[in-house]
Formats: C-alpha cells, structure tokens, sequence
C-alpha cells in the first residue's frame, strides 16, 4: 500500500483532564507532615524555597542597586559599605525565612517565637562557642575592629583579610593559603593589624662577636638601614646597645617604615645589608659556643686507651 491509514485519538474529554489537574493538585498538597501546630506537603515546602529564592534575589539586587547608586554618592568608605550590605542581606533573608515558613508551612509566629525560645536555651548551653562567634562577628562588622583588607598577624598566623561574615573571618596568608578563624578568636586574642597606622617602626636584634668594636657595629647597622630604599630616612635608622648576650654583644636595629604590608620582605633586605656589611667591616657574627678550662695537674691514660684512640 501507498498510503497508510492514520489514526486520530480523540482528544481528552474536559472531565477527564480536570480529574487528573485535581488529582495532581490532591497530591502536591497532601500533607505528610500533619500536625496541629503546621502541616508539610510537597507544594509548602516548594512554596518555601521559591520564597526564599525570590529573598536571596531581592537581597543582591537590592545590595547591587545600594553599592552602584547610593552609598558611591554619599562617599561611604569600603569597609563601611560591606558591613551595611552584608546588614541588608541578613535582614532581608531572615524575613525571607520567616514569611516562607508562615506561607508555606502555615506556622503560627507564636509558636515560631515560642521553638526560637528554646533554640536560643540550646544556644546558651550545647552551642555556647557557636553563639560566641555570632555575637564576635556582630563586634567585628558594626565596632570594625578589623576591616577587609587589613593585614593581621595572630599567633603564627599572618595575611590578608579576605572576608568577615557573621562567624568566621577569612585571612589569606603570604603563601596565598586560606586560613579560616573563629571570629571569637579575633576579639578576646591578641591581635595585631599592621593596616592602622602609614607608618610603623620595626626591629631587628643583631648580635656581634665579643671583642667586635661597637663603633664599627653601629656604623655598619646604620649604613644598612640607609641602604634600604624602603627604609624612610626621617627619621633616619637607629642603633641600641642592648646587652651583654651569653655569646654575643647584642644590638638592635630600629627603621621607620610606610609599607607596613611588606615588613617580611623589609627585614629580607635589611639582613642581606647587614651581612654584607659585617663581612665589609670584619665584624664576626656569633654563634653559640663553650669555652672549656682545663686545671694544671696531671692527667693519667693508660696505654690500652691510646691504642684505641689510634685505631679510631
């Protein structure tokens, strides 16, 4: 045959296609979860997530619209600007959150005040660090402490700041490795930031031989300070004369610098100056020795010994 017979289904009946819209419909709303204080079904918990996505969306516009056309006119500085935006986002998601869950799992706030309650007991007790890195990354964004960008030094610890969220602070190291820290740590710890002040003093402790003329030390010190282009010559390299070391006359090389971020690479350059000039003047760098004193008096060995320390 040339041509083959084609069939053509009738189109559904419109009873039929709304019976399976309404089963459909039965389905995404049939609550799984059904309990008098909220009930859970497919179509709730989509309806939670749609609304928190459109919180999440509104949240970056919002903070895009704010950073591009509001705060840039008011000169509002960049750590300020973060800390602002960052208050936007939480407050807009949280809102989010809380409109989701009363839209779409029927959550009555009294009782979602009332789960809040005992959530902040068990915060008090089992989540007692976390609920302190909350609070200390609130005194991190509004008091500012310590701002993006700055240089921190914490332990063993140094780098850049990276980010500050509202538990953990990011600082990237020299060696460009990521290092996460409780915001806790940042405000009871000991902390120094290189990035408040232009220009800072550092120093480097040098130690000389015994017998070393200290006129020469001091000359050579200076010289290596003056030799530094990063080193600032108001006010100019200064040299103290600690003490008298175990093995070593002690010295300390004070320098002004203004690329407080770079002192690493600083007292790099300072110490290649101050070898070089050490070994320029004959001025020996110690190291840790013993002198042994030996009382007049005889000493017996005996044969044996000697031929064993010969076969040695």
């Amino acid at each position: 045959m040339l041509f083959q017979e084609i069939t053509v289904e009738p189109p559904a009946p419109p009873e039929l296609r709304d019976t399976i819209f309404q089963k459909i419909i039965q389905f995404l709303n049939y609550p799984f979860v059904n309990q008098k204080e909220f009930k859970v079904s497919v179509l709730s918990l989509l309806l939670l997530i749609f609304v928190i996505f459109i919180a999440v969306m509104i949240s970056r516009y919002l903070r895009r619209f704010l950073e591009k056309r509001v705060l840039v006119n008011f000169h509002v500085p960049s750590g300020l600007q973060y800390t602002l935006l960052r208050i936007v986002h939480y407050i807009i998601v949280t809102i989010g959150l809380v409109y989701g869950l009363k839209l779409g799992l029927a959550i009555d706030l009294t009782s979602l005040a009332v789960i809040l309650g005992f959530l902040s007991v068990g915060i008090g007790f089992g989540l007692q660090y976390i609920a302190s890195d909350i609070v200390s990354g609130l005194i991190l964004l509004f008091e500012r402490p310590v701002r993006i960008g700055d240089r921190l030094r914490m332990d063993d610890i140094e780098g850049r700041v990276d980010n500050i969220s509202i538990r953990t602070t990011t600082v990237v190291t020299n060696d460009d490795i990521t290092v996460i820290l409780p915001n806790s740590d940042l405000v009871r710890g000991r902390v120094t930031n290189w990035s408040y002040c232009n220009k800072v003093r550092i120093r480097l402790p040098v130690g000389a031989a015994y017998g070393s003329d200290v006129e020469k030390v001091t000359r050579a010190l200076c010289e290596a300070g003056e030799a530094v282009s990063s080193v600032l010559k108001d006010p100019p390299p200064r040299v103290q004369f600690k003490n008298f070391g175990e093995s070593s006359l002690d010295f300390e090389l004070l320098v002004w610098i203004n690329r407080p971020h770079d002192h690493t690479q600083i007292r790099s350059d300072l110490n290649y100056e101050i070898e070089r000039l050490f070994r320029q003047y004959g001025i020996e760098i110690p190291f840790p020795q013993r002198d042994v004193h030996l009382r007049s008096g005889s000493l017996k060995i005996s044969q044996k010994e000697m031929e064993v320390k010969d076969q040695g």
